[in-house]
């Protein structure tokens, strides 16, 4: 990867690891003087050979490879990533300025063992023939994300999968999505929210993805998700061998089976009107969710969370994932499930909805997702640090979570509270089951009665997540971290592993290594990594409701 390493007043770039960055003892003191640039444009006069010293003092060339392991298909994206540096500080963000697809993996149906063991063998070789395609080998990846959703990220797949890529472990993310995740990265890798953008004004876009064993929906406006809902809505909720033989039958494929009437028993067959059948008892639940109505009980049965709160204007709705292939017409072959069926029949229903919603073509389908990941580096200042336990460093991979909290007086610890536990819902972040930063947006001040409230409400929000042995991991972008974490660490939860950082600019999507303390700086270095779409990342860090 290339890292952005500095010390005091001095900055250069060199290639080397996350890894290495995060045992630094000391720092190169070279300075380079910064320019201030606007987000993701990029500047006219900026000379754009790459070994140029104003190219290379400003901006890093990544290859990156975005990998998507989900219950019913997998694939690879390998990317080119240039991000540049925005803003003088030397601790400024990078932010992606350029994108540029490499290769594109075939889809592969997700390999089992049996009903819920993934194959990682087979798995594993598709991964190497893909790099291979590619022209690339892992050597040649500066960074890179692993998305595991569904029955892959059930904990015995989980723990496999992440096996495969242990020998560049400081190189990835890993990221395990639940439901609402799902939805939010849905929504972004198809345009959904690019497109809720550009079109201006309150327009709202609902992104539905649909999937083979659920669907994702997020509605869209003014590029933010603001609510997200899942059910097990989905085309291989009964899967066929090549014989025609059924060797898969989820439970959410036996209810709508048994709803539609049709008898379903593993090695037995399924006929063409069977198939429309349950496609119809499938488009039909998929729509009472979508119309945002009255819940039958077989519906309200497939919930995976709350149903869509959201009940404003819908002004367009966007398919994306594998079914949607077969919805827009891209797709007409039989894959052993009921994606055909579906498909067609989502279509038809969506396009009686045209008067009332348009109907849009997704710019990404069943590939809306991420990309890859963007990495860079910065060090932070002992003088903004609060380090309960030394020992409690190094720490890899946190995801960052952004609770909106209002900048506002008064202010309550309940209100606080409350934004810390809809910022964990909405990255499916449950009783402590990971560890977690969460980035604090900050504009009240010193005031110490202010600070008081919101480390009262972070340490409400965060007493069972600390109680499980997770470690407390602040960031904030005001000068007041070491005196939350005091506050917390002295008065609040007394004995608790905290890390209190400030300084540090993060959004939505972004997941940090923070290294050992360096001794003779007083510093420690702190690995930025970004989830990366197809398009600008409109909207990180905004709000989002359940």
């Amino acid at each position: 990867m290339q890292t952005l390493r500095w010390s005091g007043e001095k900055t250069y770039y060199e290639k080397g690891t996350a890894e290495e960055m995060l045992n630094l003892e000391s720092e190169t003191l070279i300075f380079h003087e910064g320019h201030d640039f606007d987000d993701g444009h990029e500047d006219e006069d900026m000379p754009m050979d790459e070994n140029h010293p104003m190219w290379r003092s400003e901006r890093i060339s990544l290859t990156s490879v975005g990998i998507d392991i989900g219950s019913s298909t997998s694939h690879l994206i390998f990317s080119r990533l240039v991000l540049r540096r925005q803003g003088l500080a030397l601790s400024s963000r990078f932010v992606v300025v350029q994108r540029e697809i490499l290769y594109e993996s075939p889809i592969l149906l997700t390999p089992y063992l049996d009903r819920t063991t993934i194959d990682t063998k087979k798995l594993d070789e598709f991964i190497h023939e893909a790099y291979h395609q590619a022209g690339l080998t892992p050597k040649d990846i500066d960074t890179g994300a692993v998305i595991v959703t569904g029955e892959a990220a059930k904990k015995k797949n989980a723990e496999a999968i992440a096996a495969l890529f242990s020998a560049q472990a400081g190189k990835f993310v890993c990221a395990t999505a639940g439901h609402n995740l799902e939805a939010i990265l849905a929504a972004y890798g198809s345009g959904a929210v690019a497109m809720s953008v550009n079109e201006g004004g309150n327009y709202t876009v609902m992104s539905v993805d649909v999937g083979g064993g659920t669907s994702k929906i997020a509605i869209v406006q003014r590029g933010a998700v603001i609510d997200t809902s899942a059910l097990e809505v989905g085309a291989r909720l009964v899967a066929l061998d090549a014989n025609g033989k059924i060797d898969r039958i989820e439970d959410a494929g036996a209810k709508i089976a048994e709803a539609a009437g049709v008898p379903l028993s593993l090695g037995g067959s399924l006929k063409e009107d069977q198939k429309e059948n349950m496609a119809t008892v499938l488009c039909d639940c998929l729509f009472e969710v979508l119309e945002r109505g009255r819940l039958s009980s077989l519906t309200q049965s497939l919930m995976l969370t709350p149903e869509v709160g959201f009940k404003e204007r819908i002004d367009a709705v966007m398919f994306s994932g594998g079914v949607s292939e077969y919805i827009y017409g891209f797709e007409e072959r039989n894959l052993g499930d009921l994606g055909n069926h579906l498909g067609r029949r989502v279509r038809a229903r969506a396009q009686k909805l045209a008067g009332k919603v348009a109907l849009k073509t997704a710019d990404v389908r069943i590939r809306a997702t991420v990309i890859g990941a963007s990495q860079y580096t910065v060090q932070v200042s002992g003088n903004t640090i609060y380090l309960s336990h030394a020992d409690l460093l190094p720490l890899r991979n946190l995801q960052v979570v952004t609770p909106q909290i209002q900048q506002k007086e008064p202010l309550t610890a309940a209100e606080v509270r409350g934004a810390v536990e809809r910022a964990l819902q909405r990255f499916d972040i449950h009783d402590g089951d990971r560890a977690a930063a969460l980035a604090i947006h900050w504009e009240l001040g010193p005031s110490y009665p202010l600070i008081r409230t919101l480390a009262e409400g972070v340490a409400e929000a965060m007493k069972e997540h600390v109680g499980k042995g997770q470690p407390l991991v602040l960031v904030f972008d005001a000068d007041i971290a070491k005196l939350v974490g005091n506050i917390i660490e002295r008065e609040l939860l007394p004995g608790s592993g905290i890390i209190s950082i400030d300084g540090i600019d993060l959004k939505d999507f972004d997941f940090i290594d923070i290294g050992e303390e360096l001794p003779d700086a007083k510093a420690v270095p702190v690995v930025i990594k970004s989830l990366i779409f197809r398009h600008t990342e409109w909207g990180r860090g905004h709000v989002h409701t359940h």
